[in-house]
């Protein structure tokens, strides 16, 4: 049933394809070619470690380790791989990594023709990536295993009594490294023991980021030392809301919204919908940025190192599929602010049990829990310090993969 349910699943991403979905062509054109490009591009007598991340989020969980990989073990070789379009398209020539490729769907000939042509002395998967036949493959290769940053909730279908044949499988792993007890706890109770609590690996790569982040001279012009709210990664649901609270009160705010789809027509839409000063950022060299109130941004890449500028932070993706990254703000210090689709990501709850995060559910919640912050200082300052700290106390997982996985 699991392999005709990939079957089925490799027929629907060609068929979108040929009805002109982007990420469906990409994807189907990256796992026609990628047998090609393995037997072109891998060299004899390599020693590799294979990475897996399934798209960007998990790259950058993923990044730290091979950073430290490429720092400690240089003999390697680095495979890593995507299951996603925008994850390959966007991190396929990350300078740490030897090769880049799609991985092949998940069938049992798949799975051995990859790991044959790989021939990966380790693996590191990175958090939810648990390929049935990837995983039954390299069990019988005894190669070591690692899932990284891995987080364990009750619901997942391994700890019910109908995904109980799925769980021989995860004996291929020769450690698990989980973000929480409640994770090795839930392990556990399956009967795997090879658990071990190191924290997420995202911490150490938005402290890195924190650390090296540049400074943007137009942007400083722009904020002139008033309080900035940072919104990044947003969707309609979540420029609605901060849209609303602009026209609705009368406060004297800076705004940067940099929206998660870069679409001409969205981002105009977006500049033309505010009835204050509004810009994009490509434009902003042509202007005096001090007269704006909301900066726009248009292009990849700067959102980590605007969130430096924040007095608080709005994170977007909460009212659909699930927020973004919290971290890359926290790291600096100041609150944040999401919608009600976070409780996947164990951030997210910690930051918000601290209370160094707000949820919200509509646009009145947004706009009390904001305004109580602004009119107390205090309260500004103590959630942002509580979002630095926790933060920095998380750091160090990275080297806890590479000390018990290189042991």
């Amino acid at each position: 049933m699991y392999t005709l349910i990939i079957h089925i699943l490799s027929l629907l991403v060609r068929l979108a394809a040929r009805l002109g979905n982007e990420k469906a062509k990409k994807l189907s054109i990256g796992q026609k070619q990628v047998w090609e490009q393995m037997k072109s591009k891998l060299q004899s007598g390599e020693q590799r470690i294979w990475i897996h991340c399934a798209s960007v989020g998990e790259f950058e969980q993923g990044r730290p380790l091979i950073e430290a990989i490429r720092a400690n073990y240089p003999q390697f070789k680095i495979v890593a791989t995507y299951f996603s379009p925008s994850g390959y398209e966007l991190r396929k020539n990350f300078p740490e990594t030897d090769y880049a490729f799609y991985l092949p769907f998940d069938t049992a000939r798949n799975a051995r023709r990859f790991i044959d042509l790989v021939d990966p002395r380790k693996i590191y998967f990175v958090k939810y990536e648990l390929w049935y036949h990837y995983l039954k493959t390299i069990r019988r290769r005894h190669i070591p295993f690692y899932l990284v940053s891995a987080n364990f909730r009750p619901g997942q279908f391994f700890f019910k009594w109908y995904g109980s044949w799925y769980r021989p499988a995860l004996k291929a792993f020769t450690r698990f490294f989980v973000q929480n007890e409640q994770s090795r706890d839930l392990l556990a109770q399956i009967g795997f023991t090879n658990a071990t609590v190191t924290g997420d690996t995202r911490f150490d790569r938005v402290c890195s980021i924190a650390d090296q982040a540049r400074s943007i001279p137009a942007v400083e012009h722009f904020v002139q030392g008033k309080h900035c709210i940072v919104a990044g990664s947003t969707w309609p649901p979540d420029e609605e809301i901060i849209v609303r609270y602009i026209h609705t009160e009368n406060r004297d705010l800076k705004w940067i919204i940099a929206p998660h789809e870069l679409h001409d027509n969205q981002i105009d839409n977006l500049v033309k919908s505010v009835h204050v000063k509004a810009i994009r950022y490509s434009n902003l060299s042509a202007a005096d940025p001090s007269e704006y109130h909301v900066l726009v941004i248009d292009n990849i890449g700067m959102l980590s190192s605007l969130y430096r500028y924040g007095a608080v932070a709005y994170i977007g993706g909460g009212f659909g599929k699930g927020i973004h990254n919290t971290l890359e703000a926290a790291v600096y210090g100041i609150p944040v602010f999401f919608g009600p689709v976070h409780r996947k990501f164990q951030e997210a709850v910690d930051l918000a049990t601290r209370g160094a995060a707000f949820p919200i559910n509509d646009y009145s919640e947004f706009a009390g829990q904001l305004n109580d912050l602004l009119d107390h200082p205090d309260k500004l300052h103590q959630a942002g310090s509580t979002a630095g700290a926790f933060v920095a106390s998380g750091r160090g997982a990275t080297e806890k993969v590479m000390r018990e996985s290189f042991s």
